[in-house]
């Protein structure tokens, strides 16, 4: 089959490779769609979180059943399905308290184990969720990167009508945006350097200028961000993280704790994912306009590099195996 595989930072190739063989307790699932995640650029670059070279990424992924093994019920050929990302250890405190996004050894699909970017991928039954019949083939890949957007939500705690200043208009920035004002009621302000992409939020999102802010999501993963956003909110408020940073760098807590600024981590999600496919018929259109026209496996290292270079007007850019 054909497949991208990443063999070392800045190593990305398309080939040919064996189908994966089927196990116990496994599904063999057709790839119709693959988000490209920032993780995914993240891995590309530095190669942080990779157990094992070489390696098919691509963790955000959409495909019908072809063939389940003997033990696995509930996965008939041809259903849909989408993949948690997520690869917990299920024997650790957290994952014994159902909190998998918090495992003590938690990993991810394309990681540490082959992924999305293939004709074909073979994953754990339980790393599998069904997608609702009123969900549209097209934007059923983005029900991890909502789930996250939801997460960020619940981790925030915004009541409705709050001020919000979200840093970072890409995937999970943007998803944060359109949720908060769907769903939370909230006036949302966006800080986004990319003009084209900006201007595809507020076509559906009402943005408000610059103002006193009570609450702040961090996703651009960028120090300098995190110490304005610190500086900007007013005393009492609350600021979610869930950009991924590049570089460990200082921050003045004397402002946290003079100011009583709450700072909460935003890890993948819990049930979120399932609560992002409930969502996700209503928002089809929104959904949609966000969304790059999908490109073939062979596109995939030149998608990289255009996303690198912030070249992408388009929030998610998506794979078709």
């Amino acid at each position: 089959m054909r497949a991208v595989q990443l063999y070392g930072i800045g190593q990305l190739a398309v080939g040919t490779k064996a189908a994966p063989r089927l196990a116990p307790g496994q599904v063999r699932v057709r790839v119709r769609a693959a988000g490209i995640c920032g993780s995914d650029i993240h891995n590309y670059r530095t190669g942080k979180w990779l157990a094992t070279l070489p390696v098919t990424p691509g963790h955000e992924l959409f495909g019908e059943v072809l063939e389940a093994a003997a033990d696995v019920t509930g996965f008939a050929p041809g259903s849909r399905v989408v993949a948690d990302s997520r690869v917990w250890c299920g024997q650790c405190e957290a994952c014994q308290q159902n909190a998998h996004n918090l495992c003590a050894s938690l990993g991810f699909v394309g990681e540490v184990c082959d992924g999305g970017f293939a004709e074909q991928v073979v994953l754990p039954a339980r790393s599998l969720l069904p997608v609702p019949e009123a969900v549209p083939d097209d934007v059923a890949v983005l029900s991890e990167p909502l789930g996250v957007a939801l997460r960020v939500l619940n981790q925030l705690r915004a009541p409705p009508g709050s001020r919000v200043r979200v840093a970072g208009g890409g995937t999970i920035g943007g998803l944060v945006a359109l949720l908060l004002r769907r769903t939370g009621q909230c006036r949302v302000q966006l800080s986004e350097p990319n003009a084209e992409r900006r201007a595809r939020l507020a076509a559906l999102v009402p943005l408000e200028e610059a103002s006193p802010y009570d609450f702040a999501v961090e996703a651009t993963g960028q120090m300098a961000v995190l110490r304005e956003l610190v500086a900007g909110i007013r005393p009492g408020g609350r600021i979610a993280l869930v950009g991924i940073f590049h570089h460990v760098a200082e921050l003045d807590c004397n402002l946290l704790v003079e100011r009583e600024i709450t700072l909460t981590g935003c890890s993948v999600f819990r049930d979120e994912q399932r609560q992002a496919l409930g969502l996700m018929a209503g928002m089809a259109e929104d959904l949609r306009t966000l969304m790059a026209p999908p490109v073939p496996l062979e596109a995939v290292p030149a998608a990289y590099e255009a996303l690198i270079a912030g070249r992408s007007s388009y929030l998610k850019t998506v794979v078709a195996p």
